[in-house]
């Protein structure tokens, strides 16, 4: 963290001395800047000095505030295929940047299902062949984090016309969105961003103002801590570790005294699922201690160091002497980790690693070459070797997350991968997340707060298109709970309470047996769609009328219909609990649903595709599938 906020200050500081403006890391040669609405050009100068700015015809001026940075606006331009020059001048010099587009900006964000490429979506090939298009220009963001916001990107961005080489590794559901809204609007260019990570969680691109509204101000002032100190932060964060443990641990406490575990030598320096037979090689998912000595001077200890352990997968919170030193998440993230003089001693010192593996491969990510101790005098770093010694706790579950872990820290992603991206006009954000997030209460508030730290940033003007999550799992034949059904819940809930939103269902787009459906193509015109104003169907209401439940839909283009058979699966009745539910078969009038209710027979809810992967046939004459919803029945 300290050294992205170096190279911050250090560009502010190259910008402020050079003899031109320098434009924020978003605007360049070949963008996009958004039609029908003010223009914001920001970026960095000598501090005071008057900026002005030329795009075609119009000219306006602002002045750099004490750090240097200015945000000129322009007036509202018409969309346009005629490339354009903007010209920057202040009493230094003069920048220029060309080939500007004027026509509507898409930020494409998410995880892996927005990150999919092309390259892995259907019919890649014949798409590749076809991809160019000067009109869509694409800007892809580089993947990192940071405590606080940055104002550079962790790697310089360009923008790009669409080509096969460009389009190959690019967002699928986005860059088809924009093939769709070209193909047309074909007069409005489209200028896509790309700024996705996978299996991030949605408290990770929320802004600072959303993190400290959903988690509050403590956990802003330990992001705060962190990008100043990370072994300070640690120091704060650690207790609330502690205490998870001696509740999972009756009240053990290893940290303190490592002779409570059972210890024995690590069969192989790897991951440990390869460690045959000792229960991980089965059951990977894991709290597991690490044990090692570092032997030291008297001197070497006075004078403290950097301690390296490689990569752990996924997590760890690392011990020196009972002292917590610091904390990462992150597979194949290196750890390095200060540790000051005070908590070593001449002789022997002892480090534990508590490591967690909640997926997949666990422990060790790294060879033994890259767990050393380096001396704080830059003496010759001390290779903390192979003979390791583990003992695996009784429990599985995934202890506390600090606030700046990589995948679900809050705001970690939005502070290096969107906050740069400055206060460009953006014509919407299409999001696609939630897998990472099943399972935990609140989603809609979250993506309320995502939308709130967008418009705050983009402008008010910019739409909200929500990606209700694909079919993926098990199969069930009977209704059942389901916490991807009750998070496409959320997302229906979170784009019914806002302004200028739409929910974009892919319920039938999905692959039971694949997290990552090919399909992007359909998700792409759907999302164009609903970015253009297109109705789509949402369930409006349940209503008791006599002896059935009537569901009605807005936005259904024509009828609904059933494929493939006679009535549409899915389609729950349900009392107030679980085992009430059960399936129904209704009848389909128009934009309505019917459903017979027999006498006695509890029913409060309507539930449709209710399930992690449900079968589903119900669609309007548009072909548009009908969303995955529960609705409370009213009299």
């Amino acid at each position: 963290m300290k050294r992205l906020l170096l190279g911050s200050a250090l560009a502010a500081l190259s910008a402020a001395a050079s003899a031109a403006p320098v434009l924020g890391p978003a605007y360049g040669d070949g963008m996009v800047l958004q039609q029908g609405h003010p223009i914001a050009i920001a970026g960095t100068a000598r501090p005071g000095a008057t900026v002005t700015a030329v795009l075609g015809d119009t000219s306006f001026s602002a002045r750099a505030d004490a750090d240097g940075a200015f945000t000129v606006t322009l007036p509202a331009r018409a969309a346009s295929t005629r490339p354009v020059t903007l010209t920057l001048t202040d009493p230094d010099g003069t920048a220029q940047v060309g080939n500007i587009l004027i026509g509507d900006v898409i930020l494409c964000s998410g995880q892996s299902n927005m990150e999919l490429p092309v390259t892995r979506a259907l019919d890649a090939g014949n798409q590749l062949g076809r991809a160019a298009d000067d009109g869509i220009r694409l800007l892809k963001i580089p993947q990192s984090t940071a405590a606080v916001p940055q104002d550079r990107f962790s790697f310089p961005v360009a923008w790009h016309a669409a080509e096969r080489e460009t389009v190959a590794d690019f967002s699928a559901a986005c860059f088809y969105m924009g093939k769709t809204l070209r193909a047309e609007r074909p007069d409005i260019p489209v200028g896509l961003i790309h700024s996705n990570w996978g299996g991030s969680a949605a408290r990770a691109w929320l802004s600072p103002a959303a993190v400290e509204d959903l988690y509050g101000a403590d956990t802003l002032s330990l992001l705060h801590a962190y990008a100043d100190d990370p072994y300070r932060a640690t120091q704060s964060f650690a207790p609330r570790w502690m205490d998870w443990w001696r509740e999972q641990d009756n009240g053990r406490e290893p940290w303190r005294d490592s002779a409570q575990l059972d210890w024995a030598p690590i069969p192989a320096f790897s991951f440990w699922n390869e460690w045959t037979g000792t229960g991980l090689d089965t059951e990977p998912r894991a709290n597991v201690w690490l044990r090692q000595t570092l032997t030291l001077t008297e001197e070497q200890a006075a004078r403290g160091g950097e301690l390296s352990i490689g990569a752990i997968d996924d997590l760890d919170l690392t011990f020196v002497n009972g002292q917590p030193v610091g904390y990462t998440f992150g597979w194949g993230v290196e750890r390095s980790y200060r540790v000051p003089g005070e908590v070593l001693k001449a002789g022997e010192n002892e480090i534990l690693i508590a490591a967690n593996n909640a997926w997949d491969m666990g422990g060790f990510f790294a060879g033994p070459e890259r767990l050393f101790f380096t001396p704080g005098d830059g003496g010759e770093a001390i290779p903390l070797g192979t003979d390791w010694e583990y003992s695996v706790a009784p429990f599985q579950d995934v202890p506390p997350r600090a606030p700046w872990d990589a995948n679900a820290g809050a705001g970690v992603m939005h502070n290096a991968m969107i906050a740069p991206l400055g206060p460009m006009r953006l014509a919407a954000v299409a999001w696609y997340q939630g897998e990472s997030d099943a399972g935990q209460a609140d989603y809609d508030k979250r993506l309320g707060g995502l939308f709130s730290g967008w418009r705050t940033q983009f402008g008010d003007q910019a739409r909200m298109l929500v990606v209700q999550l694909a079919n993926f799992g098990q199969r069930q034949s009977q209704p059942g709970p389901s916490s991807w059904a009750d998070l496409r819940q959320e997302q229906l809930d979170a784009v019914m309470a806002a302004r200028d939103a739409a929910l974009v269902t892919a319920i039938d787009l999905g692959e039971p047996g694949d997290i990552h459906p090919a399909n992007k193509n359909t998700l792409g015109r759907r999302l164009a769609h609903a970015f253009m104003g297109q109705k789509t169907p949402m369930p409006a209401s349940a209503k008791r009328e006599g002896g059935s439940v009537t569901v009605r839909f807005s936005g259904v283009d024509g009828a609904l219909v059933a494929y493939g058979g006679t009535a549409a699966l899915g389609v729950e009745l349900c009392g107030e609990t679980q085992e009430s539910c059960r399936f129904v078969q209704p009848e389909l009038m128009g934009d309505r649903m019917v459903i017979p209710v027999e006498a006695q027979t509890p029913a409060t809810r309507v539930r449709y595709a209710w399930a992690d992967a449900p079968v589903v046939n119900l669609y309007d004459g548009n072909g548009d599938a009908i969303p995955g919803f529960e609705l409370a029945i009213t009299d």
